[in-house]
Order: C-alpha cells, then structure tokens, then sequence
C-alpha cells in the first residue's frame, strides 16, 4: 500500500472500518491520520487517532485487546480504509466483541454465516471465561471444577437432547441443542482445541 494515495480530509484523517479477518464481522468505525496509518503499518498492530482526545492511541495499550493487523486495503476512491485483523479479545469499550450490536432496522433472514459468527463470538467469550475468570460466572465455574465437571456436563447435555429429539418437542430440542454446543465450546477452550481444527476436519470428510 502506498499511503501517498490515501486522500485524508481537511483535518488529515480518513475513516477505518476493522474487520475481524476471520469472521468478517465489523468490529469498530475509527480514524487515522498519516501518523497512525504509518505506526500501524509498522508495527502490525492498529493505532488510530482520537477526535475527542486529540491524540494518537495505541489499541489495547492498556485493555491488552489488541489487534493484529492482516490486510489493508482503500476504496476506489482512496478515502476510506478497510483493515483486517486478528483481535485478541473484544474490540468494544463496553467488553462487546464488535461496536455494532445496536439494531436500528433488521429485516434480515438468519443465515449459517450469521450462525457461524454466533458461534466463534461464543468461542471467544468463553475462552475469555477462562483466562479471566470473572466472579459469578457459570463458564468460571466450570474452569475451577475441572475436565471432569465438564465432561460430565457434556455427557447430560447430550442425554438431554437425545430426549428432547425422541419426544419430538422441537422447541426444547432447540433449547437443549445450544446447552450442548455451549458446553462442547467449553470443552473445545478446556483442551486447547479451536473451531477452526473442528471446522478443517468437517471440510476434509466433505471433500472425501
């Protein structure tokens, strides 16, 4: 990228859209300046400049929810940034993982990449279940109580949908579904496992 061909506006900034590069989920609207751009460029982390403090930030200097930078790239008209990176923890100030969760208008169909999204969220939520270890948290608990508590959380969880599915209440079924992935996701985060292996050996049998 050759940041000549950035057209900054009068105050020398231009918007940046963040995108996790996995997920493609829009996680946060900033701005940049030459300054910014150049420090993220470098140092393959995102820096942006801040209107309200007038300054350079670093993200996640004190939060430690940086952002590892994949790709930039500029639209046609070379005054809008669309950056892809690798967030390491929520990219919201309120502990959201994206800035967009208010909902102005949906008219929308819920879609398996929706579900996709959904389900890495959940991942990421739990994973930072497990390294924080908030108070009061049902994920916390089951990290303190060990492999055994979860395995055996698993084990009724899916007793549980088998019956929901043999007295064919869909609804309950449904219910019982998502106890199931949540506690397998826990699982996945207990072992050190990862979404991604599941989903590499799902796409592996359906190329055989």
């Amino acid at each position: 990228m050759n940041i000549a061909e950035i057209r900054f506006d009068e105050d020398g900034l231009v918007p940046a859209i963040v995108q996790d590069a996995r997920t493609r989920r829009v996680l946060m609207l900033a701005y940049m300046n030459e300054e910014s751009l150049n420090r993220t460029s470098e140092s393959g982390e995102t820096w942006f400049w801040s209107r309200s403090r007038n300054s350079l930030w670093h993200k996640g200097e004190t939060s430690g929810h940086t952002q590892a930078v994949e790709q930039i790239m500029f639209d046609c008209d070379a005054d809008a940034l669309l950056v892809l990176v690798r967030p390491n923890g929520p990219s919201c100030h309120t502990g959201a993982e994206s800035c967009f969760f208010g909902n102005l208008v949906d008219q929308q169909t819920r879609t398996c990449a929706d579900f996709a999204v959904t389900l890495s969220s959940l991942y990421e939520l739990v994973a930072a279940r497990k390294r924080e270890r908030p108070e009061g948290s049902y994920t916390t608990y089951l990290f303190d109580q060990g492999l055994d508590k979860i395995l055996k959380k698993v084990g009724e969880e899916a007793t549980e949908t088998i019956v929901a599915a043999k007295n064919s209440d869909p609804e309950s079924l449904i219910k019982e579904t998502a106890d199931l992935l949540y506690h397998l996701v826990v699982l996945l985060v207990e072992r050190g496992m990862t979404l991604e292996a599941v989903g590499d050996e799902l796409s592996a049998r359906r190329n055989k």
